[in-house]
């Protein structure tokens, strides 16, 4: 059945494409426009057994999300029998609901997307779902009825969020300082998206035992090292006495650190500053080895085989279960000299 739809879609829009040409006294062939539709029409004539994925990714804001997005190409390929559909929606919710709504369209068999925030999908997952065609939700969740999805791929975000703030705990008592007085800020990712909700919350819920542990503010760096910079330096300048830093990705982190050392402070082991970070890409482990950052807590990116997992389980008629949660560590400067060589990342 995959590709027949297609193949006879093909069939006609040829013979209509050479009626038309005739009637203009034209008789060599032509390629098809450069439209990506038209394009898609001609690709899954050419190519209709293989299982063909919408892939909408939220963009290409850091380091994590470009390995993410590798990690789906470099697994769907015509190769391992998929052909895939990719999308970057820019950071903007509407072009990630455009792009899926030309996947439906297009009659894909599987659509799989990172959503920008958990709320705002239930118009377009309604029409997936009307359509007969499969959601995998990958990296982040959306806030909608279980039944507008097949499952979910991706991290315990507020699990991570409680790794980081349990290190804490365990590094201040280390130091004989856990009810001492511990100025904190945070450097929070894209608001309402679910990597910001969860290691919001998880932190937090652990830091609300501590009537010493004093959340100064909370702002937004975007997850990049400019906007991470920039909020930075802004909270050194209002706030005379920090002592931790929680930074919701590495990419702030990076231009946190930045800031940081530009105003003559230290960071990291022994440092000024102690630096909590999330996702553990290769330069942020360089940094933690150094002991520049003292924690940093894994958000694995590499979850296109995961999806790919659940998509060969789909095809061949079993269940699945709706979340599947990838594997992640804890680096600090005693464990991460080796892991650093094997980071793809």
């Amino acid at each position: 059945m995959r590709g027949k739809v297609w193949k006879d879609t093909v069939a006609v829009v040829a013979v209509i494409v050479l009626v038309a040409l005739s009637g203009c006294g034209v008789s060599s062939s032509v390629a098809p426009e450069d439209n990506n539709e038209t394009d898609d029409l001609y690709i899954y004539g050419e190519n209709g057994d293989l299982i063909v994925v919408g892939f909408s990714q939220i963009g290409s804001e850091s380091v994590w999300r470009t390995a993410n997005t590798e990690s789906v190409e470099s697994t769907f390929t015509k190769e391992n029998g998929y052909f895939l559909l990719t999308d970057n929606a820019r950071q903007r919710q509407e072009n990630q609901i455009k792009a899926i709504r030309s996947y439906i369209s297009q009659r894909v068999d599987y659509i799989v997307f990172s959503p920008m925030t958990e709320d705002g999908w239930n118009t377009v997952l309604e029409e997936a779902k009307e359509a007969g065609i499969e959601v995998i939700l990958m990296d982040r969740r959306a806030n909608v009825d279980e039944s507008l999805y097949t499952t979910w791929v991706g991290s315990d975000m507020k699990r991570e969020g409680e790794k980081a703030a349990e290190w804490l705990e365990k590094d201040l008592r280390a130091k004989d300082i856990l009810y001492d007085t511990v100025n904190i800020v945070i450097l929070q990712g894209t608001p309402g998206s679910s990597s910001e909700l969860g290691r919001t919350a998880g932190f937090e819920a652990i830091a609300s035992k501590y009537k010493n542990w004093h959340i100064l503010d909370r702002e937004t760096g975007d997850f990049t090292t400019a906007k991470g910079k920039e909020v930075m330096r802004k909270m050194l300048r209002q706030y005379p006495q920090i002592d931790v830093v929680v930074s919701q990705n590495d990419d702030m982190t990076f231009g946190a650190i930045e800031a940081i050392e530009e105003a003559g402070l230290t960071t990291g082991v022994n440092g000024d500053i102690t630096i909590i970070s999330f996702d553990a890409v290769r330069g942020a482990l360089e940094l933690v080895e150094e002991g520049r950052i003292n924690v940093d807590i894994e958000c694995n990116p590499n979850q296109g085989t995961y999806v790919e997992e659940v998509i060969q389980k789909l095809e061949r008629g079993e269940q699945v279960e709706k979340a599947y949660v990838v594997e992640e560590k804890v680096f600090t400067k005693e464990n991460v000299s080796a892991y650093i060589e094997d980071r793809n990342y």
